[in-house]
């Protein structure tokens, strides 16, 4: 098969393109592959130098199955498989080497780590084995085995030629109809009303359905086009390459790549030599800070900044401990060069929010791992309008205004510095905190909790007592906040709580349209005003995209809250919809103006009632209904709603007035016994009345049906609902899989969720979600198993940190809500608590 020669007299071709990507990394390259191959005409890439300038041509072009997070492992799988028959497919050589990996632990914790990685990856079908140093010496014969307890292997994991990785791509696009015009460099965007690009180059203006931002460390400067400060900094990274090593020329096959977690480096044979590069702490490692500020500098294209070994001599030590044969090994060269982080080391791919039709795939610190499948995902999400599956972790959206430069900066630098850092569940990272988007309670609070951190704000995990041992103090096991936070639980279901629920995303949508754009966005009815229910948002194939709860405060005028984690990601879709639909609405997003504070006891009504004149009573007040009232002469919106399952209120009120209205509830609430609790607690009081929760129970990899949520589905309504058709059609197919309600036998571990769940042998499915229950006295989760596994008395087994502990399916929910309580006595009824 003949291939076009690449023209090095630059020209546009067209004026007209679907979509222009910018940018001619791998990522961009592999996107203009993917969507010419899924027969998408019109696509245009456009690089200002040559393909592969920037950090793709000097990256030392690792590839592996391994990944913490559990969406990132599809993408890294696809990426290899592609990688795989690349070859035969294009004609062209990726150098692609798959001698397996081994990561190494020297710690006991280490070894936790991993039994905490396989139970994740259980459930995927990646290959990764638990090994004995025994099978890690034969693996790799050269290592001095003096500290090694055990290895994570991955089989597979190898390493690739990146610029023969993106030649193969980039033929591979011309091959399906994509253009690949360079060196062309984007001047400037303009926005059309109608939601186009004119994108400007030096030889003339092409139109666009759509641009893709893929510039790499350039991306900040295309971003700043259109108004938009991307989070990006570029990173100095290091590797350095041996001579020829006789030990290494005498193997027979290559070795496997190695990474000393405690060394915190990568080690891998190149050619009869080996090649090794470390991230060096936060302290030692190096910011491009300057190109930050002042942009790129022009012309920068394939050069490298000057070595500095130095700053890595104790890295180097460390390899030679650990690979005795590098003390006789020469140094032949040593590559420093930019590489881009974002603040928390992921990259930013997909729409844009604020922005229509600006999509982007940057900040990768991996980027030759994640070419492949990020191609493959943005391109599904093009053509199909959905993401394939979920992906939330590496939305663009989960920054925001609050991410500022120094912010960004402080986080790239701990980011790389913690590269290799033990991955405990519940993480918290403490570099850039806090930021300007703090709560109006923060600095009442901050010294009397633990803080955790959720889409720039504080939020109290938990409080500290007289006698407790305070501080983060992370785990693998039950840790220092396990009886503070039973403490608390036993707070809210006896007596009465606050907690500072300010970090919800708030919008408030009003318009002549308001109430045919929720019925149209939302599965569930259109509340009434003065009323509040839970609705979901779902895709075109029927997945939950969201989940929030919709109140009408006035005729036409909504309150929608969503977690905090999503408020971007959900904003953007609603925009999406009211674009396209022409919907005459305004929305409003008042998340940062907007205080929230929970109330939540059965002695919530006596407490709040001391402070306002509005009957709170239960023929007055009920449940899920809205009121605008004066607490203690503060205006409030007070919706009846407690996601604690317990009696209770969230009171929605004007950030500013935040400090007044948590002093006047805590004073009228000393006779009752009135303290604080935070998110931990609420964590398992949730799970305890079977409530799910947005992004573990549901997401963009589930449906609502098997997720156990058909009574906020309501196919039966009028409007034609975004998901309507594709539900109607799962539920006449069936379930394959259900998610059902699981108490387990462990001693002095809990389950969070994503572990595998086992039954005669075999992983058959996965928890979501899980914690202690302190009523039961035993731990608690959701998983999702196949439907003919999924009644009530079924045993199974849920694997946690290497020991399959027995599970039972029980009847949800083990503790019944506060409504549900007080309907059973109404009828005489003693409910179960």
């Amino acid at each position: 098969m003949k291939f076009r020669k690449e023209t090095r007299s630059p020209s546009l071709g067209k004026d007209n393109a679907d979509t222009v990507i910018i940018g001619g990394g791998c990522v961009g390259v592999s996107l203009a592959y993917h969507l010419a191959k899924a027969g998408l005409k019109d696509v245009v890439l456009l690089e200002k130098s040559e393909l592969t300038a920037g950090s793709t041509w000097h990256a030392a072009g690792l590839t592996t199955y391994f990944h913490p997070g559990i969406n990132l492992k599809k993408i890294h799988s696809y990426s290899i498989k592609l990688y795989e028959k690349l070859e035969e497919e294009t004609g062209q050589a990726v150098g692609f080497h798959q001698p397996g990996s081994i990561r190494i632990a020297s710690t006991p914790t280490r070894v936790d780590e991993f039994k905490y990685q396989m139970t994740r990856a259980g459930w995927h079908p990646t290959e990764q084995y638990l090994i004995t140093p025994e099978k890690v010496q034969e693996l790799f014969p050269l290592l001095n085995m003096d500290t090694v307890l055990a290895g994570l292997y991955n089989p597979g994991d190898g390493h690739i030629d990146p610029y023969s990785l993106t030649m193969a791509l980039a033929a591979g696009a011309r091959k399906y109809g994509a253009q690949i015009n360079y060196p062309v460099q984007v001047t400037n965007l303009n926005s059309r009303s109608d939601g186009t690009w004119e994108v400007e180059t030096p030889l003339g203006i092409i139109r666009a359905k759509r641009v893709v931002n893929t510039a790499g460390f350039w991306a900040r400067d295309i971003g700043k086009m259109i108004g938009l400060q991307h989070p990006l900094v570029p990173v100095h990274h290091q590797y350095v390459v041996t001579s020829t090593i006789p030990e290494v020329k005498a193997l027979k096959t290559e070795l496997p790549v190695i990474r000393d977690l405690e060394g915190s480096y990568y080690l891998r044979q190149e050619r009869d030599g080996l090649l090794f590069g470390p991230y060096e702490s936060e302290e030692k490692m190096k910011l491009q800070d300057s190109w930050v500020t002042n942009g790129v500098p022009p012309g920068f294209g394939k050069e490298l900044f000057e070595s500095d070994l130095d700053r890595i001599m104790e890295h180097i030590e460390a390899a030679m401990e650990m690979v005795p044969v590098l003390k006789k090994a020469d140094i032949v060269n040593t590559i420093a060069g930019p590489i881009t982080y974002s603040p928390d080391i992921l990259p930013m791919v997909g729409p844009h929010q604020g922005v229509r039709n600006y999509w982007v795939a940057i900040g990768f610190g991996y980027g030759i791992i994640h070419a492949g499948g990020i191609g493959k995902y943005l391109s599904d999400w093009i053509l199909d309008g959905e993401p394939p599956f979920d992906l939330i972790e590496l939305d663009p959206n989960r920054y925001g205004k609050w991410t500022t430069t120094e912010y960004t900066a402080a986080k790239a630098r701990e980011s790389y510095g913690f590269n290799n850092i033990v991955g405990y569940p519940k993480e918290e990272r403490f570099a850039g905190r806090p930021t300007e988007r703090t709560s109006g309670l923060f600095d009442l609070l901050k010294s009397k909790c633990s803080m955790g951190f959720h889409a720039g704000w504080e939020q109290p995990h938990w409080f500290y007592k007289p006698g407790d041992e305070t501080g983060y103090k992370p785990s693998f096991r039950r840790t220092n906040w396990f009886d503070p936070v039973g403490r608390e639980y036993k707070q809210v279901m006896g007596n009465v709580g606050v907690i500072d629920l300010s970090p919800f995303g708030k919008f408030k949508v009003k318009g002549t349209d308001s109430v045919k754009l929720l019925d149209h966005l939302f599965a569930n009815v259109v509340p009434k005003v003065g009323s509040t229910n839970i609705s979901h948002m779902l895709t075109p194939r029927g997945k939950v995209y969201a989940e929030l709860t919709v109140s009408q405060l006035y005729p036409g005028e909504f309150m929608l809250v969503t977690g905090s984690g999503s408020e971007l990601h959900d904003l953007r879709w609603i925009e999406e919809n009211v674009m396209r639909g022409r919907y005459k609405v305004e929305i409003e997003n008042v998340t940062d103006e907007m205080g929230v504070l929970g109330v939540a006891g059965p002695y919530a009504r006596q407490v709040l009632q001391k402070l306002t004149d509005e009957d709170l009573s239960d023929g007055s007040f009920k449940f899920l209904q809205s009121k605008h009232l004066k607490l203690s002469d503060i205006a409030v919106t007070a919706i009846r709603i407690s996601y604690t399952g317990e009696l209770g209120w969230e009171l929605y009120h004007r950030k500013e007035d935040s400090i007044s209205l948590y002093n006047a509830i805590m004073e009228a609430g000393q006779k009752e016994g009135i303290d604080n609790f935070g998110t931990y607690a609420l964590n398992a009081l949730r799970l305890e009345k079977g409530f799910r929760a947005w992004g573990a129970e549901m997401n963009c990899d589930t449906n609502p049906l098997e997720a156990g949520l058909e009574y906020f589905v309501k196919l039966n309504k009028p409007a034609d609902f975004t998901g309507k058709q594709a539900l109607k059609q799962i539920k006449e197919k069936g379930l394959k899989r259900r998610l059902v309600y699981l108490t387990l036998e462990t001693d002095n571990v809990d389950p969070e969720g994503n572990e595998s769940v086992w039954h005669n042998g075999k992983v058959i499915g996965n928890t979501t979600s899980g914690s202690f229950s302190y009523s039961a006295q035993q731990s608690l989760a959701f998983a999702y198993v196949p439907t003919e596994l999924s009644k009530v008395g079924q045993k199974l087994e849920v694997e946690l940190l290497g020991k399959n502990y027995p599970a039972t399916i029980i009847q949800e929910p083990l503790v019944l809500t506060e409504p549900a309580r007080m309907r059973l006595q109404k009828k005489g009824e003693s409910p179960k608590i």
